[in-house]
């Protein structure tokens, strides 16, 4: 008599447990493809992200050159009040300015 209610039990726990043992047997077939598919994602970059890192480069080398023509204009203002030392570290400022100035894309005024 004891083992009747043991049969019960197992048999209404083996219906209670193929709904899990579904999903765990579909989890482990499908983990290959979603790993693969989150190495492909991580390893492209889309071409919004693109984009903006490209602009954040370019904001970045805007700035730059911003910084050094202030420098250069001041180092210069300095020259012309008589410093050797100004002018020679406002000739290269400006050789810095002069290899920047080609990484910025020219905008025309309209």
């Amino acid at each position: 008599m004891t083992r009747t209610p043991s049969l019960l039990l197992l048999g209404l726990a083996a219906i209670a447990l193929q709904g899990c043992i579904a999903k765990t047997a579909l989890d482990i077939a499908t983990a290959p493809i979603k790993v693969g598919s989150k190495a492909v994602d991580l390893a492209t970059t889309s071409q919004s992200e693109a984009d903006e890192k490209r602009g954040r480069e370019l904001r970045k080398r805007e700035e730059e050159l911003g910084k050094l023509e202030r420098r250069y204009r001041d180092q210069r203002e300095d020259c012309e009040d008589g410093s050797r030392k100004a002018c020679e570290k406002a000739r290269e400022t400006y050789e810095e300015i002069e290899r920047l100035r080609p990484t910025i894309p020219y905008e025309p005024d309209d």
